[in-house]
């Protein structure tokens, strides 16, 4: 196969078939039986049946790219890694790779459980390609990043998950590897030891390819470029991490209650009962050089939504306390999110929420009313109207885009029918902004610096 320099993996109709044996008895006449077959003359029969864990998966890496792949449990995502990784065969399809690939898969693979944590390391990292001399450079630094003290002396099999990841995540950190495969392993360790792998990916990534598997669409949407979306061993759709992971979420609805049927509702036009638009900025013109101005777009009911329909979201506007509709506002300022519905068919647990994301799809904040009314016993005829309304202070956000994802449900917050949500249903723009770091800000009452005398 012709090289492509600028490729760090190629998979190229890759797929993975295992052979299912209903008794143990079938795996000794699938053993015998063809052979015997064959020279009598007869076709051979199987005795198993076949599992294609993967099939005919294509997509390409390209150096310095981050891309993900998101999929339910049993999708083929650990398989693939595997066979990526060469610790598993494909039965048909080829692997491509340029670099040295460094995986955290499976929690503790490559490691021996009767070997002690010091052991494990100079093993690991032969295997990853480094000499005694480089491992002896390296391994102070490698302990410091685990943190696991002591215990680098004791057998593994001692150790606890969160330790196993700990050690193995911090030899790969250590191995300058051009490629980094990393499978849900990273969601094992503490919140403290987690930030300290965000902190090394991100700057892996500034030079490095990364291939990244997890659950975590937010972990998708934050970290990489491009996702692949594997189910029952195929690729489903591949792109933005934004639009992939909106259909990824769709789909489990959809697996858990049914096709959505909201596509098919009717436009709802319901008479709004607000005073004319009021432009939050004519209070604050010229107040501070500090001020961040918030352009709001209007409601949109053609935005992609999915559900059963049993419910359908009909306006979203943002409010001032006196209830006027906003086109603009002031980061920092108290606000009334409201949400109206229209309910299709009774509803005995109505539940109404939203999130407030930024370009990426990231989530910023967002709420619901399950926990506030779980106790009122509030209900829904059919035909009647729902409106729920959100009081919060906006934060401080830095300029770019932003949109408003808004759903009705009926249930509790663990088990409940999705009946309409829709993404993107109100966007919005933050025109100027003094948010100095960070996915948002608040609004500091007061900044002071001084220098303090002391006196002797």
């Amino acid at each position: 196969m012709k090289s492509d320099s600028n490729i760090a993996i190629k998979v190229q109709n890759l797929s993975k078939c295992y052979h299912i044996y209903d008794n143990p008895r079938d795996r000794l006449k699938q053993f015998v039986a063809p052979r015997l077959q064959r020279l009598t003359w007869q076709k051979p029969k199987h005795y198993f049946r076949e599992f294609w864990a993967v099939k005919d998966v294509s997509f390409e890496l390209k150096k310095g790219e981050t891309v993900g792949i998101i999929g339910r449990n049993g999708s083929g995502k650990s398989t693939l890694l595997q066979m990526i990784c060469g610790t598993l065969t494909p039965t048909s399809g080829s692997i491509q790779t340029q670099g040295r690939i460094a995986a955290l898969l499976e929690l503790g693979s490559g490691f021996n459980p009767q070997f002690t944590g010091r052991e494990n390391i100079y093993m690991n990292a032969a295997v990853l390609g480094l000499n005694k001399k480089e491992i002896d450079e390296r391994f102070d630094d490698i302990v410091a990043f685990s943190d696991i003290g002591d215990f680098i002396e004791q057998p593994t099999k001692t150790y606890s998950s969160g330790m196993t990841v700990r050690l193995a995540f911090s030899v790969i950190a250590h191995v300058d590897a051009d490629i980094l495969v990393i499978d849900e392993a990273l969601a094992v360790g503490d919140a403290f030891f987690s930030q300290k792998c965000m902190r090394f990916l991100r700057n892996f990534m500034k030079t490095g390819t990364v291939l990244f598997v997890s659950h975590s669409t937010e972990s998708i949407k934050s970290l990489c470029s491009h996702v692949v979306w594997l189910e029952k061993g195929a690729v489903i759709q591949e792109g933005k991490p934004k639009d992939i992971c909106e259909l990824y979420l769709e789909a489990f609805y959809e697996a858990q209650q049914g096709k959505s049927t909201t596509t098919k509702l009717k436009i709802i036009t319901k008479p709004k009962h607000v005073l004319p638009e009021k432009d939050q900025r004519l209070n604050y013109i010229n107040a501070s050089n500090l001020r961040n101005d918030l352009q709001i777009f209007k409601f949109d009911p053609d935005a992609k939504a999915f559900g059963k329909g049993g419910a359908q979201i009909h306006d979203v506007c943002l409010l001032d306390e006196n209830y006027q509709a906003l086109a603009w506002l002031v980061g920092g300022e108290k606000v009334i999110l409201r949400v109206m519905v229209h309910a299709h068919q009774y509803l005995n647990a109505p539940i109404i929420g939203f999130f407030v994301k930024d370009h990426l799809g990231q989530t910023l904040f967002g709420d619901n009313t399950y926990l506030t009314y779980n106790e009122k016993g509030i209900y829904c005829e059919e035909d009647q109207e729902l409106q729920a309304d959100f009081v919060f202070y906006m934060p401080l956000l830095p300029a770019g885009h932003y949109s408003i994802t808004v759903a009705i449900a009926n249930g509790t917050q663990e088990i409940h029918e999705q009946h309409h949500w829709i993404h993107d249903a109100v966007s919005f723009k933050s025109e100027s902004s003094s948010v100095a770091s960070g996915l948002i800000g608040i609004p500091m009452q007061e900044i002071k610096l001084e220098t303090i005398v002391t006196l002797i």
